[in-house]
């Protein structure tokens, strides 16, 4: 499995209205990860996911793709320690 790290990114780009966050979502619990996924007023996305470093690293490649429909334009990434208080992968109301 590999150390636990949690990823803090800004998906930019056109990435609402799309389907991206269900993509996200699917990306996520084909890995195993834990966390989520809004949509931000500026039209950004932004994803919080925890797990193996290694299934996060694979997670945000699918990112920077993004979905049929999708036009990524930037990643903007973080990496923490795990803080261990997500349970599954959700899509989380509009920020």
């Amino acid at each position: 499995m590999g150390p636990a790290a949690r990823l803090h990114a800004i998906v930019r780009g056109r990435v609402q209205g799309i389907g991206y966050r269900w993509f996200v979502q699917e990306q996520a619990a084909s890995r195993g990860l834990t966390g989520g996924v809004r949509n931000l007023r500026d039209g950004s996305v932004e994803v919080e996911a925890e797990g193996a470093r290694a299934d996060l690293e694979e997670f945000l490649e699918r990112l920077r793709e993004g979905p049929f429909g999708a036009d990524v334009a930037a990643v903007d990434v973080s990496w923490f320690a795990p803080a261990g208080t997500y349970t599954d992968f959700e899509i989380w109301a509009t920020k």
